[in-house]
């Protein structure tokens, strides 16, 4: 039985491909638990420099594995809360990763795929993909990926998605904000590897403060996030990435 989690090193790149194609890369509490376990490994090994995260066969994800999500329904609440958490922590982990994560999307990326893909830094997606949230047709809340959705596309724009259930080609999911840059299929993974490379040639340092810069100024007044992005300005300046490029471009 093939692992529902690929994980390969090239260079400073780690890629993770979600590998439970005949499920539609459906995520389960292995491969969740699975995905937190790299994460983890990407965060303490110094050679990872960007984590680049795909779906094997014909789609990204396509949400939860709908036959452990039924199995559930029996359960307490506070035992499907932590279950709930435990993908809920996984969105939250990629956001604090002080690394570039980039999600290289093809086919379907939905409900809680679509929700993986989001907490994402970048997004690339094929022309061919869709994104959505249909939860809601499937009589279930689109829940955790709320918080994520809405400070993306805003909150009318989130709601509709929410509400409707409507799915985006990639084209749309550009126009409103959610996907960084669409390609087409064929390109996808030369995209990939491009976006990736140029990211693993840049300051680790200067990336980590940006992005975890970035996500603190949620629910920050303009005067907050001012002070905060000082502070980070100074701690930039004193570090080694910095001043060695600097130094390099002053130089006759």
């Amino acid at each position: 039985m093939s692992a529902p989690l690929l994980a390969d090193i090239r260079g400073s790149v780690l890629s993770l491909t979600l590998n439970r194609a005949a499920k539609r890369n459906a995520l389960n509490t292995e491969l969740i638990d699975l995905l937190h376990q790299e994460l983890e490994r990407a965060d303490l090994d110094a050679e990872v420099r960007v984590v680049i995260l795909r779906g094997a066969g014909k789609d990204f994800c396509a949400g939860a594995d709908l036959e452990e999500l039924l199995a559930s329904a029996g359960r307490g609440l506070a035992e499907n809360e932590a279950s709930a958490l435990r993908l809920g922590d996984l969105f939250t982990r990629l956001r604090e990763l002080p690394k570039p994560v980039v999600a290289v999307v093809h086919g379907r990326a939905l409900a809680g795929g679509a929700g993986l893909a989001t907490a994402c830094d970048l997004i690339v997606a094929g022309a061919g993909s869709q994104f959505g949230y249909p939860e809601i047709q499937r009589g279930f809340a689109p829940a955790m990926v709320t918080a994520l959705l809405r400070r993306v596309v805003g909150e009318k724009v989130a709601l509709d998605l929410l509400l409707t259930g409507r799915v985006l080609s990639a084209d749309e999911a550009c126009a409103v904000g959610l996907v960084t840059r669409v390609v087409p299929d064929e390109d996808l993974d030369r995209e990939a590897q491009t976006v990736s490379a140029a990211l693993a040639e840049l300051s680790q340092s200067a990336l980590g403060l940006t992005k975890r810069l970035y996500h603190q100024l949620d629910g920050m007044s303009l005067a907050e996030g001012i002070a905060l992005g000082a502070r980070v300005n100074a701690v930039a300046r004193g570090t080694p990435d910095f001043r060695d490029a600097i130094s390099q471009f002053l130089k006759p």
